[in-house]
């Protein structure tokens, strides 16, 4: 097990690893920008090394700094979170060059699955469903007669995309070439790569991910599926676990194919399939080969510490348990918390002048903030996360409504009132909605 472990990242995700090292008896160093310094990661983290200024291209996406840093306090580790650099291959390869060990999977494992024609190739190549789509594509005219025979509507995505940037959803030859020239010049801006290709587009599916474990021993286990339908702009905004309309059957199935994807890439780790589900049909849409923001609603379900499993698998130890012993039980709900407003979504930065928390059986908090504390103009807007556990749904539901309740955040906008409503919709209530559920919604609330 390791000595000491660096955290690659900020806020709520690099307090969440520094409570998992802290439990596991290992220590930790905190990287900041100069304008997080007062942050609760930096204070809670046993080191602290600045390393850099506010914008995220200067300090958090500073590879040489971070891997200075990590040398001088004589780390052996290092945990990315999520975002920033936690699927940069890279920044892996870096790791291992210095010989720190980077808390994930393998470089060329991160490039397989970030390249996504490439992943979509790997997955199909695995038996994974996926939907009728092309490899990647440069030549208008040819990804034009590509969509036309698999049928309209058709979505064009960016090879190298994620969190929606390089997407566009074309329903006619008409507007296609329009669309797909966008697509490729906001694919080139976000990842500079124009690269995009060409999937069947479903136009009211459910967002279903599959979350796997994998060790360096050739073992790989599913811990259920996340319902992630509930977003905007393909940013998710509530997750629970298990999916309302899953059946045991089908996660079964679903989740045996996940984990023999995990097996046949050799992946070790903590990663997660997303799937499209549709009529009782799955297909492959990508994989994040890191920790999700959702994490928590698999933890409390499962009673497993995916952080502690992170780092135990990449220190070498074998996961310990078989399929047969994950088991599920009761019901879990996440609520996205952000300094936005709850009806434009618009950032909202600013300090923080009254914070009080939600507390009372099985609920959970992961949050970084404090009172007073300044919400940032320079990085994401989440600034919480609300997780409840019920013995079903139901319970849950009432458990998240009377949590929301007791949620106090004065001083900046927040998303609560987004959440409250929600959470008396019908539709929502009921489990049956899908990935246009918050554009129905917010339609229908004007």
């Amino acid at each position: 097990m390791f000595r000491k472990i660096l955290i690659a990242n900020r806020g709520e995700i690099a307090l969440r690893v520094i409570r998992a090292c802290r439990e596991l008896g290992i220590k930790t160093v905190a990287v900041h920008s100069q304008a997080d310094s007062e942050s609760l990661h930096v204070r809670f983290a046993d080191e602290a090394v600045c390393i850099g200024p506010a914008d995220s291209k200067s300090s958090y996406l500073n590879i040489p700094s971070i891997i200075s840093a990590a040398e001088i306090t004589d780390a052996e580790a290092i945990h990315p979170g999520y975002g920033f650099l936690s699927e940069n291959a890279h920044f892996a390869e870096i790791c291992d060059s210095c010989q720190i060990k980077f808390i994930g999977p393998t470089a060329e494992t991160i490039r397989t699955m970030g390249n996504k024609s490439q992943a979509r190739q790997t997955m199909i190549q695995a038996k994974v469903p996926t939907l009728p789509g092309s490899e990647a594509l440069s030549d208008p005219e040819e990804a034009k007669r590509f969509a036309h025979e698999i049928g309209y509507p058709v979505i064009i995505k960016a090879v190298a995309g994620g969190g929606g940037k390089g997407m566009r959803v074309v329903h006619t030859d008409a507007s296609f070439l329009n669309a797909f020239m966008t697509a490729q010049a906001e694919a080139a801006a976000a990842f500079n790569s124009s690269e995009v290709y060409i999937e069947k587009y479903l136009e009211e599916p459910k967002h279903i991910e599959v979350q796997v474990l994998g060790d360096q021993h050739g073992n790989a286990v599913y811990l259920g599926e996340r319902e992630c339908s509930i977003q905007r702009r393909y940013q998710k905004l509530i997750e629970e676990s298990p999916s309302p309309v899953i059946t045991p059957e089908s996660r079964e199935k679903i989740g045996k194919v996940a984990s023999n994807a995990v097996k046949a890439l050799n992946y070790w780790g903590a990663g997660t399939l997303e799937f499209l589900y549709d009529k009782g049909n799955f297909y492959f849409m990508e994989m994040n080969t890191r920790i999700q923001v959702e994490h928590p609603v698999t933890e409390m379900v499962t009673g497993i510490d995916l952080i502690k499993e992170q780092i135990r698998i990449a220190s070498g130890e074998p996961l310990g348990y078989g399929q047969k012993d994950i088991k599920m039980n009761g019901h879990s709900i996440e609520c996205r918390i952000n300094a936005e407003d709850p009806v434009s979504f618009l950032p909202q930065p600013g300090r923080i002048t009254e914070f009080n928390v939600p507390g009372g059986p099985w609920v959970r908090v992961d949050t970084a903030v404090y009172n007073n504390y300044t919400v940032l103009p320079y990085y994401d807007s989440m600034i919480a996360k609300l997780i409840v556990w019920g013995h079903d749904r139901q319970e849950a539901i009432c458990r998240m409504r009377r949590a929301l309740g007791e949620f106090v955040i004065q001083g900046v906008k927040t998303t609560i009132p987004f959440h409250n409503r929600v959470f008396n919709n019908a539709t929502f209530l009921k489990g049956n909605f899908s990935t246009r559920f918050v554009e129905n919604f917010l339609s229908s609330n004007k």
